[in-house]
């Protein structure tokens, strides 16, 4: 009972962490003038609590939970979090091709992974470099657009519209929506910036108690690693996510939450896991990963993709992504979550 206690104040401390982050982000981004997309890609997308979490694990000797987080982040990122925007707040969205194009793509690095068996300190480097390049071309794209995406002058623009007027009119640059952006909107944006960053270490501390929690839970329950990892651990851990993508666009500002959606699903398939077995050590990548959780995340990362192409988000892309998310969770516990009985 008491690991089930220090799990639940780590996710505690995640989600009131969450709620202070977009609050910080985007008025660091009003005031600095730069895209909110590519802030969402650094302090959101990069997960740094799952990343901790993930590397927490695999130190532990507990790889095959830290390869599930992995795999589950990705999966409930589309499967719970867009799922939710989608249900919540039906939306117009326009995201530019070239990122759905990434987006779509990104799964093949695991299939690649899943062929060779193993990740080392090798692929490990490689998957963290295909990251940097990953920010390195949203930067650049972002600065070079005639009106990037993301940027503060838009979402603001937007949530005049949103109040039934327009972005000029409106003399209250301090609000999203109905989001303010932070009640400490006199600071300038450096200082908001660092803000944001106070905001992450507190979802790495919320990370770090989780991972106390997540040994006796698997003790008490003698569930298998990857299967924690993948559903119970990863679902706890996306309600960060879901503040960061469902309550933006409940607002008003839906494309922050797209932005961080995308951001998360990179991350995760690459930087995220070259991290964990640096730090840790190699994982092998074993066949119920393969035959299962791999298909299902490519599965839904190809219908999310699809939904976000249309440029409107609707329930029913929602509903089925949700349908698909639970039945994955069936499976994995019915099918992979078997454990043997213990005879002595």
């Amino acid at each position: 009972m008491m690991s089930i206690l220090i799990f639940a104040a780590g996710a505690a401390l995640l989600i009131y962490s969450a709620e202070k982050l977009i609050t910080y982000l985007v008025g660091a981004a009003r005031g600095l003038a730069i895209s909110v997309f590519l802030l969402a890609v650094i302090f959101t997308g990069i997960e740094f609590d799952d990343l901790v979490f993930g590397v927490a694990l695999n130190l532990e000797g507990m790889e095959d939970v830290a390869l599930g987080v992995v795999f589950g982040t990705v999966i409930s990122m589309v499967g719970v979090v867009l799922a939710l925007a989608a249900v919540i707040v039906p939306c117009r969205i326009n995201v530019p091709r070239d990122y759905l194009v990434i987006f779509a793509l990104s799964p093949l690095v695991l299939v690649g992974l899943a062929f060779v068996g193993e990740v080392g300190v090798g692929l490990s480097i490689l998957l963290i470099a295909l990251f940097v390049a990953f920010v390195a071309y949203v930067a650049v794209r972002e600065r070079t657009r005639a009106a990037p995406m993301f940027r503060d002058a838009e979402v603001m623009e937007g949530a005049g519209n949103a109040r039934g007027g327009t972005g000029t009119q409106s003399d209250d640059l301090s609000h999203t929506g109905d989001i303010p952006i932070t009640s400490k909107r006199h600071l300038p944006g450096w200082a908001l910036l660092g803000l944001a960053f106070l905001s992450l270490v507190g979802l790495v501390i919320g990370a770090w108690v989780m991972a106390e929690g997540t040994e006796g839970i698997l003790e008490d329950f003698g569930i298998v690693g990857t299967v924690f990892g993948a559903t119970i651990a990863t679902l706890v851990l996306t309600l960060e996510d879901i503040f960061l993508t469902v309550e933006p666009a409940r607002r008003g500002a839906p494309l922050i939450g797209i932005g961080n959606v995308i951001g998360s699903v990179v991350f995760s398939v690459t930087a995220k896991l070259g991290i964990i077995v640096l730090a840790g050590g190699s994982i092998e990548v074993t066949e119920d990963v393969f035959v299962w959780h791999l298909p299902a995340l490519v599965a839904l990362i190809g219908f999310s993709t699809y939904a976000l192409w249309t440029g409107q988000l609707r329930r029913w892309h929602g509903i089925v992504l949700l349908a698909a998310y639970v039945l994955y969770w069936i499976v994995s516990f019915v099918v992979f979550g078997v454990v043997p009985a213990d005879d002595d």
